[in-house]
């Protein structure tokens, strides 16, 4: 079984920084990408930014500059920082994880339970 448990949301004034933290754990034989998305009241989920293994990462416009993903391998786990942060950028965040669980499965997606993240103008 492989859980991901997200870590670090919360409530803060528009302009404020906050960081989330997400560990996967199980039975895990490798990791790829792993990102994070986010969800807002009446939209639908979003990626927000993703990381290689190798650190290569990617991000939304809407968060260039402003949001940093990094990621931990040894520990299989990805933080945000989220810095500056805007009312616009209220939503549920997600992690999500590419995995397999041993070396003869197939890579599948794996996601956190969400953590709700609130900005304040």
């Amino acid at each position: 079984q492989v859980q991901l448990v997200e870590s670090g949301g919360g409530l803060v004034q528009a302009g404020g920084s906050l960081r989330l933290s997400c560990a996967a754990s199980g039975s895990i034989f490798s990791i790829n990408v792993m990102s994070w998305y986010w969800e807002a009241p009446g939209k639908e989920r979003e990626l927000v930014a993703a990381i290689t293994t190798g650190g290569r990462t990617t991000y939304a416009d809407s968060v260039k500059g402003r949001f940093t993903i990094s990621r931990d391998n040894a520990k299989n786990t990805v933080y945000l920082q989220m810095n500056s942060l805007k009312p616009e950028d209220t939503a549920v965040y997600y992690c999500k994880a590419n995995l397999r669980r041993t070396r003869f499965d197939t890579f599948g997606a794996y996601w956190g339970q969400g953590t709700q993240v609130t900005v304040s103008s």
